[in-house]
């Protein structure tokens, strides 16, 4: 009896365990401090009136893009945990056409947004 009752424990406590794990992001939300991350990222980006952000094909100024991004993040906010997500989720492609959004310098180089973003977001973290 003692047996059986013990191999239910292991069986209820590893039916717990997979249940936490299969609902990974779910509900989630970034802390206080990654949320202040996000939001200063974001800020960084309204302040490169250097350069332009290219989202599906279209141009937009750093206020345009920092909109946007401020938008996203609002929509996806629940399902983030940290600002890796949030440049993964929000900063990196479109939803819709699953293009990468792109950076380009005033003297026309062009790179991916994400890496752009990853690379604040260092300097941000270094600060």
């Amino acid at each position: 009896m003692r047996l059986i009752l013990r191999n239910d424990l292991r069986k209820l406590m590893f039916a717990l365990l997979l249940l936490a794990a299969s609902f990974g992001h779910a509900g989630a939300t970034p802390p206080p401090k990654e949320d202040q991350i996000i939001l200063a990222l974001i800020q960084r980006v309204e302040a490169r009136t250097d350069l332009v952000f290219v989202r599906n094909g279209s141009d937009h100024n750093a206020t345009e893009a920092a909109k946007h991004l401020r938008s996203k993040y609002k929509y996806f906010k629940v399902e983030l945990i940290d600002a890796e997500d949030f440049i993964e989720r929000c900063g990196s492609r479109s939803e819709l056409t699953r293009k990468p959004y792109q950076v380009r310098t005033a003297g026309g180089a062009v790179r991916d947004a994400g890496d752009f973003l990853r690379e604040e977001l260092r300097a941000l973290r270094a600060n």
